[in-house]
């Protein structure tokens, strides 16, 4: 029987070959034979089930929903209905973030008063899926949306509310002009990272994949609008570098 090693097969997928490893590591796909020198190569059989992988992956399905449909009695049609309740869910969760930004857009043209919360009741940290993947992994992203999915709506809300007061919390010890290096702002960049690691589901961000947090919040102009501009967005990555530095190996 004719194999592919995963260099191979991640180049014709357009997968890379630590996704492959990750597929692996949680049963979703797994190589036909690893030889001594610990190289995977894949089979006609493996192949098979890696391009219904992509094709589930295609209609957005995640990758425990995957592993059901492909390990459990579950058919496709079941899978592909509980994905459109998902998609439905979506639906209405974007008509209710653009009901808030057009009111958001509506008294900001006409000058009226807004609290924070009103500011930030359009904004989704979802819209940052493909650079958490491509950054840190899919396992990063599945385990945070994962986590996600296993709360209620009130803890959802919770969830966000903290969000938005820490990213609140930074934006103003930027506009303030606190002192990076200094005991205020460090807290901050401390709760941060333990806000990270619970949105990771327990992955602590290790230096590494901190400090290319950090350089992401100033190089993307979402994220540095999100904190009132380049200038707090670089505020901000300095206080991140300076907290690094001190606590991070």
């Amino acid at each position: 029987m004719p194999e592919w090693p995963i260099k191979d097969v991640a180049r014709a997928t357009g997968l890379t070959s630590r996704t492959l490893r990750h597929y692996e590591q949680i049963g979703l796909l797994h190589p036909s034979r690893v030889a001594h020198n610990g190289y995977r190569f894949y089979g006609e059989t493996e192949l098979s089930r890696l391009y219904r992988i992509l094709s589930l992956r295609a209609l957005e399905l995640p990758l425990a929903a995957i592993h059901k449909v492909l390990e459990d009695d579950e058919t496709l049609a079941q899978a592909i209905t509980s994905h459109l309740a998902l998609l439905e869910e979506r639906r209405d969760r974007i008509n209710q973030q653009i009901t808030a930004v057009q009111h958001t857009l509506d008294a900001v043209t006409k000058g009226k008063s807004m609290t924070i919360k009103d500011i930030f009741d359009g904004f989704d940290q979802s819209q940052y899926e493909a650079e958490v993947r491509g950054r840190w992994g899919d396992d990063a992203w599945e385990r945070s949306a994962e986590r996600r999915e296993k709360m209620s709506k009130e803890q959802i809300q919770a969830d966000s509310e903290r969000s938005v007061d820490l990213t609140t919390a930074l934006r103003e010890a930027a506009v303030a002009g606190v002192d990076p290096s200094g005991a205020r702002f460090q807290s901050l960049i401390a709760a941060h990272h333990r806000w990270v690691t619970e949105y990771w589901a327990g992955r602590v961000p290790d230096r590494t994949a901190y400090t290319g947090l950090s350089e992401l919040y100033v190089a993307d102009a979402r994220f540095a609008a999100t904190y009132g501009g380049q200038q707090n967005a670089e505020a901000i990555r300095e206080a991140m570098q300076i907290w690094i530095e001190a606590n991070l190996d």
